[in-house]
């Protein structure tokens, strides 16, 4: 007959056993397991709906606190040379990890660049090419579930952006994107009952829309920075036997720009600087304005200039010692010698660079050029600054290769591992960087929607398909890209040879369909 395992008889040695695990258990230093029997069972439910997963991780996998902020240009670090901007807590990433200062994005807004920094894929190769569509695709899997599926316990709080956060709210979620906390907050004012944060206040007795209104802004104890951050801290002090995952989407510095009024108090605005701005960018720039933009060149008044400039730097500030929050909360619970942190941004703003502000079809390097830290003294490089192109696309090779998982050969990035160990010089990664932004919905009224840069260490060529002028600058003679070299007569023939180099890179990146398996 076939015996129930609860009648068996265990030796002195498994009773033993099981009464440490069900104390441990029962203590909470274990996962939720079955122990009735004596036997463990590895997906037990844990609360909240997630099962404690057989770990396929390395044994030595790090946390990861995986920062992006929203629209924060590459030259807003105090430790890479802004020295107006009050970072000390992302300077100490700086000192103490691996920077890249020539990281690029792969779109110029939120979706498309999101959809392919956590895929590790273009955009056109997930089909998130623009902002707005419905949904997402399903063209590839999250870097999120793929941790998950390996063992580590995976949560958001702020921004998700993969699809329309405008036309539904919240926007609908992947199928599976491996979150299992998930307090979603696109951004602070919009969505109500299903704005996470909105609702955290309003359940407590405060109006975020109304603060915002009666002091022009949100004050620093209930701004969506906040917030995040607490949510943050809430997972990170979460006791578990498993690595963990977490993505701090925040909204700032994108505009409105209204950080609390003491942190612009710290500037003195006629001592910030100009933007890059020649008198020649008007008539220069002018010539894309039926390229879609959300501005049009204008010379701003030097004063204006330079209070955006203060509330844009103002919201970095803010960011940063929430930051310090975060470092401190995983020193607290003796995390931090196992936690890699990645600090970076979605994409830049132009914030007055050739008389241009917020987003849209271009390719300058205040929307392209992101920042982008990896910080795991344990483990990588200190002090290391890496002028090499790099892509957003290369953090999830990076991630998984750290994790110790496969990486898939659907995945388009280059892992950043071998600069982050000192194993492959930190001068060269890549030969080119990509971006794109195709939208043909927004083609109405003659406007071009469509553009692809494509960007060697000494040539930036961006084609804006329907356009008979592109742009092409010598980003060693003029880094601040005011001479376009695209009726030059002396670079013709190099003109030529990078639209080849860029139509060949645009092909190999599109989606091929399904794997395949046979010949025929």
């Amino acid at each position: 007959m076939k015996k129930n395992r609860d009648m068996v008889k265990r030796s002195p040695v498994v009773e033993l056993a099981h009464a440490h695990i069900t104390k441990y258990v029962t203590a909470g230093l274990l996962p939720a397991v079955m122990v009735a029997g004596g036997v463990l069972d590895a997906n037990a439910q844990k609360p909240g709906g997630w099962k404690a997963p057989f770990i396929k991780a390395r044994g030595d996998a790090p946390n990861i606190l995986w920062i992006c902020t929203d629209q924060q240009r590459w030259d807003t670090i105090g430790a890479l040379g802004n020295k107006y901007v009050k970072t000390p807590n992302i300077d100490r990433l700086v000192r103490e990890g691996v920077s890249f200062t020539n990281a690029h994005c792969q779109s110029p807004v939120s979706a498309p660049s999101r959809a392919s920094f956590l895929t590790g894929m273009y955009p056109s190769a997930v089909r998130v090419t623009r902002n707005g569509n419905a949904v997402w695709p399903e063209a590839a899997p999250l870097v999120t579930k793929l941790l998950k599926d390996a063992g580590y316990e995976c949560g958001l709080a702020g921004k998700f952006h993969l699809s329309t956060a405008m036309a539904r709210r919240p926007e609908i979620r992947p199928a599976d994107d491996g979150y299992t906390t998930y307090h979603y907050s696109h951004s602070p004012y919009q969505g109500g009952s299903k704005n996470d944060y909105l609702k955290y206040w309003l359940d407590r007795g405060i109006d975020i829309n109304a603060l915002k209104k009666q002091n022009g802004y949100v004050p620093a104890k209930y701004h969506q920075t906040t917030w995040c951050v607490d949510r943050a801290i809430d997972f990170i002090k979460e006791r578990r036997e498993w690595p963990w995952q977490f993505s701090l989407n925040v909204y700032d510095p994108h505009n409105p720009l209204d950080p609390p009024q003491e942190y612009i108090d710290r500037y003195n605005i006629d001592e910030l600087p100009a933007p890059r701005f020649k008198e020649s960018d008007l008539k220069e720039k002018s010539a894309f304005n039926n390229v879609v933009f959300q501005s049009r060149p204008k010379k701003y008044p030097g004063a204006e200039n330079r209070r955006r400039t203060a509330r844009y730097l103002a919201q970095i500030d803010m960011i940063d010692e929430n930051i310090g929050r975060l470092m401190k909360a995983l020193e607290e619970s003796g995390q931090l010698e196992n936690t890699l942190i990645i600090f970076m941004s979605d994409h830049g703003d132009m914030l007055g660079d050739h008389g241009l502000i917020n987003k849209g079809c271009r390719f300058y390097n205040g929307l392209v050029r992101v920042p982008l830290v990896f910080w795991h003294p344990k483990k990588l490089m200190q002090n290391l600054r890496s002028d090499a192109l790099v892509e957003l696309i290369d953090v999830v090779p990076t991630l998984l290769e750290l994790a110790g998982l496969p990486v898939s050969g659907k995945i388009q990035g280059k892992s950043l591992l071998p600069i982050l160990t000192g194993e492959a010089s930190a001068d060269f990664h890549k030969e080119h960087v990509r971006c794109e932004y195709y939208d043909k919905s927004s083609n109405e009224g003659g406007k071009i929607a469509g553009g692809t840069m494509f960007r060697t260490k000494k040539y930036k060529l961006a084609l804006y398909h329907g356009h008979a002028k592109g742009e092409l600058f010598d980003m060693e003679n003029d880094p601040d890209e005011f001479t376009n070299l695209w009726d030059d007569p002396a670079h013709q023939q190099v003109l030529m040879k990078l639209i080849r180099q860029s139509y060949d890179a645009s092909i190999e990146a599109f989606d091929k369909g399904p794997e395949k398996i046979a010949r025929y």
